[in-house]
């Protein structure tokens, strides 16, 4: 990796895995997030910041952003990304870049909020 990008990683993500358990008397599922992986990161927010549009009388706001982190195995599109407290899934990736070097993809922060009708 070169010393250019190990300098912008300056921001601590955890990457959760989502662990889905059936209960057994009643055959439902559940879903938990369980740590993958806690990792230094370069977090750029995409311009424009936020994007809202109206769903369902539901004012829907998003905040796409372009994350960049050393190699990791195992990372998957299905996995999400908590950056100080807010929760993101990956929308895009994740894409190997170099020899694996590092891990480039984007994320999404989804919040919603009701529109007075």
């Amino acid at each position: 990796m070169s010393l250019d990008l190990a300098s912008k990683l300056d921001t601590r993500i955890r990457i959760e895995r989502k662990v889905v358990t059936r209960d057994p008397q009643y055959g439902t599922e559940q879903v938990n997030w369980t740590e993958f992986a806690c990792v230094w990161a370069e977090v750029k927010d995409i311009l424009p910041s936020k994007a809202e549009r109206l769903a369902d009388s539901m004012q829907i706001g998003r905040r796409p952003a372009r994350i960049r982190i050393r190699y990791l195995a195992g990372l998957a599109a299905d996995m999400r990304v908590i950056i100080e407290t807010r929760v993101h899934q990956i929308i895009s990736g994740p894409a190997i870049l170099g020899r694996r070097d590092a891990i480039e993809f984007m994320v999404e922060e989804l919040s919603s909020e009701g529109a007075a009708p």
